[in-house]
């Protein structure tokens, strides 16, 4: 068995050996096989050259999307590479817009999120704990379906802690949330946007508060600011608002006059960010009387008397009250009471008549008359509170521009121009001497600015671009170029020169065939007259012999005849 295998082989070596001796010996197979070889790497290298750039349809996709992508490129015969590492599809740049309308039009990339959809996959029988975290996972979904709607958001994820409801409220826990975004690169959110996205989402969670969502990069970096940090951005968010809108005044209103160009100005704000509420009451007296107001009065009138009696009795005013003051307490300027006595006579007097023509007994006779009024106070309350954001201070300078005049020489403003400029400027921006603003504008002449030099050659894109392309065909031609110089011609010349040698051993060898055909005929014309002299001589033999024995001769004849006709 291993002899027939070693035998096997050593016939293969032989063969092999057979071969290559025989493709040696012919050196046109050699050529053939060089220039087939020359001429397909030059058109691998024509198909390189012109082949078109690739650029990025879709990375970070999941299998599933990637082979539906990948089915959909192929049915369509739209060419493309799949990078393994990075897990991107490329497709030639030409293609990328149209390519991609293609696949939106049908669905792709669905994505690896699912939103309220997973609802209608319910089955007959699901658990109450099923159909929550189905809910859930539905919710978690659509939000992360519209947060990638943000162009600075290239992936996200939504986790959401929903506490189940109880019946007692102290036992009652609040939702809560964490985002991790994937940021496109180049494209960081601002503070304005982190804050919409942290109020997008508790507002779409029934009972979820904006400072219970945390918002996290891909590089772990928290994107969510405590209260204090919120309110400091704000506040300077507030305050480059405030400055940019003043900028704008000052550039807007002396651009007609002295140009875009020719006017620099910045502006300083102070703000008093602090809240303040004060509360005062006042109290003033009634003075005036058209401005008081009466709160309530009252009026009291008592009235008392005794029976007449027709005579007196010795010793009554001893069984009489002592009689009351008959002095006037209602003044002009007192507090509003009053009280007043009518006159009675005297007790033990005797009136003049009593209708009788007779004198009467005085009899006891009391009379009160008690009046108050209350006035309403002058109160007065006042209750103030400031508003977080008062402007303390305005600060403003302005540069402008030398103009020029008919000379086209720069030439400084007059100084009633500048003036009116100052006038404009104050007006524009509300300046306030009150208030302690400040307003600068000086006249100087500009640098002039250094023109922006052009990029070199080799920077801009264009030429970089067709660079390239240049460079693809020169190698192309280059390679190409080596595979005459180096194989092919080198080839070709020693085939020429054999050529060369074997026409000459050629026209060598018909040479001394042709000079061994010459001394060939000569020999054979020399044979043929030695054999005319032979054939002469034996002539003249037998001649001689047939005229000394004639039967001797017809007796040979004869037998030529014989042997010519064959037996008889």
């Amino acid at each position: 068995m291993n002899a027939t295998m070693t035998g096997k082989k050593i016939s293969n070596t032989v063969s092999v050996k057979f071969l290559l001796e025989k493709i040696r010996a012919n050196p046109k197979i050699i050529i053939a096989i060089f220039s087939a070889a020359a001429l397909s790497l030059i058109l691998v290298l024509l198909l390189w050259a012109r082949s078109p750039d690739y650029r990025l349809l879709y990375s970070n996709i999941n299998d599933r999307d990637a082979g539906a992508i990948v089915a959909q490129l192929t049915q369509q015969q739209i060419p493309y590479r799949f990078e393994e590492r990075e897990g991107a599809i490329m497709v030639p740049d030409n293609l990328v817009y149209d390519t991609r309308l293609k696949l939106a039009q049908l669905g792709l990339p669905k994505g690896s999120t699912v939103g309220f959809e997973l609802m209608d996959k319910e089955k007959f029988g699901i658990s109450q704990f099923n159909e929550q975290i189905n809910y859930q996972r539905a919710l978690e979904g659509e939000l992360v379906r519209t947060i990638e709607t943000l162009a600075p958001v290239n992936r996200a994820r939504v986790h959401l802690a929903l506490p189940k409801p109880s019946l007692f409220v102290r036992e009652q826990k609040k939702p809560s949330a964490s985002v991790t975004l994937s940021l496109n690169s180049g494209l960081p959110l601002e503070v304005n946007q982190v804050n919409a996205i942290t109020h997008m989402i508790s507002s779409a969670i029934p009972g979820l508060e904006a400072k219970n969502v945390t918002i996290v990069d891909q590089n772990g970096q928290l994107l969510t600011a405590y209260d204090g940090q919120a309110t400091h951005h704000h506040q300077l968010k507030y305050i480059n608002d405030i400055e940019a809108d003043y900028l704008r005044r000052i550039v807007t209103i002396l651009a007609p006059i002295v140009g875009e160009q020719n006017v620099k100005a910045q502006v300083a704000v102070q703000f008093d960010f602090s809240e303040q509420e004060q509360t005062a009451e006042r109290y003033q007296p009634n003075v005036l009387p058209e401005h008081r107001a009466i709160r309530s009065q009252q009026s009291n009138l008592a009235e008392q008397r005794g029976k007449n009696a027709v005579g007196g009795i010795p010793g009554a005013l001893s069984n009489q009250p002592p009689v009351p003051s008959t002095a006037l307490i209602d003044k002009p300027g007192d507090s509003g009471k009053a009280d007043s006595d009518d006159k009675a006579p005297a007790p033990g007097t005797v009136p003049a008549t009593n209708g009788m023509d007779k004198p009467a007994i005085s009899v006891p006779y009391h009379h009160r008359h008690d009046e108050t009024t209350n006035y309403e106070l002058d109160r007065t309350l006042i209750h103030t509170r400031k508003n977080a954001g008062t402007l303390l201070r305005l600060s403003a300078a302005v540069v402008v521009n030398y103009l020029t005049n008919g000379d086209g020489e720069k030439v400084a403003l007059p100084q009633k121009q500048l003036d009116e400029i100052t006038a404009l400027v104050k007006e524009a921006i509300g300046y306030s001497a009150e208030r302690g603003d400040s307003l600068n504008i000086v006249n100087m002449a500009f640098s002039q600015p250094e023109e922006m030099a052009d990029l070199p050659l080799w920077k801009q894109p264009e030429v970089m671009h067709s660079a390239m392309q240049i460079l693809r065909y020169l190698l192309v031609g280059l390679i190409a170029w080596l595979l005459w110089r180096k194989v092919l011609q080198p080839q070709l010349i020693k085939h020429h020169e054999l050529a060369l040698k074997r026409l000459a051993v050629e026209e060598a060898a018909k040479l001394a065939e042709k000079e061994a055909s010459v001394r060939q005929e000569e020999r054979k014309m020399q044979h043929e007259h030695q054999q005319r002299e032979q054939c002469s001589a034996d002539v003249q033999k037998l001649r001689e012999l047939a005229g000394n024995d004639p039967q001797i001769v017809a007796l040979v004849l004869r037998q030529w005849m014989q042997k010519e006709q064959g037996p008889i």
